[in-house]
């Protein structure tokens, strides 16, 4: 029996299914032909509704967070390690006998069963390069499947609001992959992509270990030489494709670039042929620049021609929450919806914004308590040395769904670094506060940004943001 079959041969239930990780797996494993039902706590404080109403009617059922769903041994319970053995599946499943995987374990499974893989890794980036190469295949006809952690703008249908996931059937899988809780270890790629390398979840040296093994374990390796970290890295490959924007000897490189607002044009040179090709990014920043380079460096090395995916990624529309241009008041305030949560990723937002002309505000919502202790200190100097003195920061409490979680540090301590360190931040405890505060703040010419994770209420709070302006 195959391993598509095998998965397909008995139902599953997802614990959190409306979760950014979880929901694509749901929809591939649908997709295959599963029987598949789930719970989620959002779902029951009646959080984004229509997500789940949508999901009802894609054919999933599904139950409160009360243990009701799960009715037979037969049954997989998906779950991620962060859930505890007290919630009412993990307890039910238990004394019922089911199997239990976690989230990394099934993608591991279904990725690793497909003829032909490209996984995406790094602390920055991933989703949108895996959005950008799941893009580039679609368009030369490769109909991949691929799982993303954020909406890919260029898939949203209105059968498909939240498009995370695409299920294909030419036999490539295309993946980002999670290093947080040591995953990555369990995927086997024909292509491995590393961006970057920076301090989130883990130390240095338990990345470096477990980025330079990713490398080692893939047929061909694509890695950014402009970040030491990654390029140190490099060794570790069996074959290489490099790629950089400022590295004179990346395989992938650019002789020319001209940022706009929202947009962004350079000329990229493949240094293994000379040829050089006209690129247009339809998304701003260096950073996406650099993600380009990472999606046309792993299609390369699975067979796309660099000017077909230079080509293809000129109609990329990006991904929601990343650098997701809200709308502009009628009295020129313009709000920007964005995933920033890492010191990385928001140095990478707060540079793009900077770049322009224009104050910023910058709203700050931690994605927990534990990454807030883990990543304060670098996240207050970013938040503090990135800006000008005319810019403002704001910072509400972290986003808290229950649970035992140790809360000794708080947001206020975060807004008192980056005073400290020479920024201007203003803490409210509430999102509501913070919100009329900015209102207060704003004028015209004035760029709000809406920065934080694993809350897709982010996403109606600077909708509403921007209609209140």
């Amino acid at each position: 029996m195959s391993t598509a079959d095998d998965l397909t041969a008995h139902p599953w239930f997802f614990c959190g299914i409306g979760g950014s990780g979880m929901l694509p797996l749901a929809l591939i494993l649908r997709g295959l032909g599963a029987e598949v039902a789930g719970s989620d706590r959002s779902r029951d404080q009646g959080r984004t509704p229509e997500k789940f109403t949508w999901l009802e009617r894609l054919g999933f059922t599904l139950f409160p967070q009360d243990g009701s769903g799960i009715v037979s041994a037969a049954q997989t319970l998906v779950a991620s390690a962060a859930v505890e053995d007290s919630v009412p599946e993990v307890v039910r499943a238990r004394a019922l006998g089911c199997a239990r995987m976690s989230r990394a374990e099934l993608l591991a499974r279904l990725f690793n069963a497909a003829p032909a893989s490209i996984a995406v890794g790094g602390t920055s980036g991933k989703s949108t390069v895996t959005g950008m190469i799941g893009w580039i295949m679609t368009q030369t006809g490769r109909d991949p499947t691929i799982m993303n952690g954020a909406v890919m703008k260029n898939f949203v249908a209105p059968d498909a609001p939240f498009a995370s996931a695409r299920v294909g059937s030419g036999g490539l899988f295309v993946s980002e992959v999670d290093e947080s809780d040591g995953s990555i270890a369990l995927y086997r790629p024909s292509v491995a992509v590393l961006g970057n390398v920076s301090l989130d979840h883990k130390s240095l040296d338990e990345l470096r270990a477990l980025f330079g093994d990713f490398l080692a374990r893939a047929g061909v390796a694509v890695v950014n030489l402009d970040d030491p970290e990654t390029a140190a890295l490099a060794s570790r490959a069996q074959t290489c494709v490099t790629f950089g924007i400022t590295s004179p000897d990346a395989d992938l490189g650019v002789l020319s670039l001209t940022e706009a607002p929202t947009a962004l044009a350079a000329e990229l040179i493949d240094r293994r042929d000379g040829t050089r090709h006209a690129l247009a990014l339809r998304v701003p920043g260096r950073h996406n620049l650099a993600n380009a380079l990472a999606a046309i460096a792993a299609t390369s090395a699975a067979g796309v021609p660099v000017a077909a995916a230079v080509e293809a990624l000129g109609s990329f529309a990006g991904l929601a929450r990343r650098f997701d241009v809200v709308g502009t008041s009628a009295s020129g305030v313009t709000v920007i919806d964005d995933f920033g949560h890492n010191p990385d990723k928001v140095a990478a937002t707060l540079a793009t914004l900077k770049a322009h002309p224009g104050r910023v505000i910058a709203f700050f919502q931690p994605h927990g308590y534990g990454p807030l202790r883990q990543m304060g200190h670098e996240l207050a100097q970013v938040l503090a040395t990135r800006l000008g003195p005319e810019d403002r920061v704001v910072i509400c409490d972290p986003v808290y769904f229950g649970g035992t979680v140790d809360r000794s540090m708080g947001s206020e301590v975060l807004a008192e670094l980056v005073n400290a360190a020479g920024g201007q931040a203003a803490y409210w405890p509430a999102r509501e506060a913070c919100g009329e505060h900015i209102r207060a703040l704003a004028q015209p010419g004035d760029r709000v940004v809406i920065m934080g994770a694993r809350d897709d209420t982010l996403s109606l709070f600077a909708r509403d943001l921007l209609a209140r302006l």
